[in-house]
């Protein structure tokens, strides 16, 4: 299970963008089928290597893996947004390097008993680990606004409000508990464009955001990169949806002093000093061969930067935020 079902993308860029090391220490915070760890131990023969992943599935499929490997690799069952924790626990900080490949895996939405996609018919699941609320507990409970904001901001529905309607109107009759029942749900109501993604794809990409809290995850794997990267050390994110994007973006640009500062109607505000250096000056995409021969790659960006010897900074509230759906705004009766 290390590699056959699940295709790594921008795999070559991101490890060229790490700038490997000999007998450096690098840690991969989105295992998976471990096609990243695999590459940069073969490209670094003298690299080792923390691969985490919240999946047990992931885990036990790595095990050939990290035998092959010969005491290079360290498999550990926990969440990326954990990674600081994990290379202190491990022993593994300060790193020279780590990787991040964000989002949902080949192998997870091949296997319909996971209840990520909507091709199979299978429980409406959607959890990365095996434990925490389902996607059916989430729609068969929360209330209307919830699911609405939920849908519109992590799956970027425009049709939100009327889907959140439709659950709602369908779980007073009988509960949603199955990938197939929303997806008819949602295609009832979602208009789908000839050749397009079926319209049930926000609300699937929505609903898998919230379960997992990725966003959440995101944001607290840039602040532990922060924190654990050594002088010099390179962080290295793949992202496949705008909302990952401009998280890694922000990021960036406020930790290099990229940042806006003002403008001719507010002061400028002093930046803080710069804890990365951009490596890659804007998103690096997938070349035109990789996209023709993995639909997945096509919307995938790459951005790296490079720790600075300045000590790490408190968490971004701004950034923090970006991860949080909005409270439903109560309606103001007249």
């Amino acid at each position: 299970m290390t590699g056959e079902s699940h295709i790594p993308v921008l795999m070559d860029e991101a490890l060229d963008a790490l700038a490997l090391k000999p007998g450096g220490r690098y840690l991969d915070g989105t295992f998976g089928a471990g096609g990243y760890s695999r590459a940069l131990l073969e490209r670094e023969p003298k690299a080792t290597l923390l691969a985490l992943d919240r999946d047990p599935t992931a885990i036990a499929g790595g095990a050939d893996l990290v035998l092959a490997m010969g005491g290079r690799l360290t498999l550990a069952e926990a969440r990326f947004g954990a990674l600081a924790e994990e290379a202190e626990r491990f022993k593994m900080a300060p790193l020279d390097g780590v990787v991040l490949d964000i989002g949902v895996s080949s192998m997870q939405l091949d296997q319909a008993e996971r209840g990520f996609s909507f091709r199979f018919d299978g429980p409406l699941d959607m959890r990365m680990a095996a434990n925490g609320q389902s996607a059916a507990e989430l729609v068969n409970e929360a209330d209307e606004g919830v699911l609405a904001n939920i849908i519109y901001h992590y799956g970027e529905e425009r049709r939100s409000r009327a889907v959140a309607r439709a659950i709602v109107e369908a779980r007073r009759k009988a509960p949603i508990t199955t990938t197939k029942q929303l997806a008819d749900l949602v295609a009832g109501i979602v208009r789908g464009e000839p050749g397009g993604a079926h319209p049930a794809t926000r609300t699937f990409q929505g609903l898998r955001i919230a379960v997992n809290d990725e966003l959440g995850e995101l944001v607290r794997a840039l602040h532990g990169a922060e924190a654990v990267l050594k002088p010099g050390g390179r962080l290295s994110v793949v992202t496949f949806h705008s909302l990952e994007d401009r998280i890694v973006k922000q990021f960036f640009a406020e930790r290099s002093g990229k940042a806006p500062t003002g403008s001719r109607h507010a002061p400028a505000v002093a930046q803080p000093q710069a804890t990365f250096s951009l490596v890659t000056k804007g998103p690096v995409a997938p070349s035109v061969a990789e996209s023709r021969a993995n639909p997945r790659a096509r919307s995938a960006k790459l951005r790296a930067a490079e720790r600075t010897d300045l000590p790490a900074r408190a968490p971004d509230p701004d950034l923090v935020g970006l991860a949080v759906v909005p409270a439903p705004q109560t309606r103001r009766r007249s």
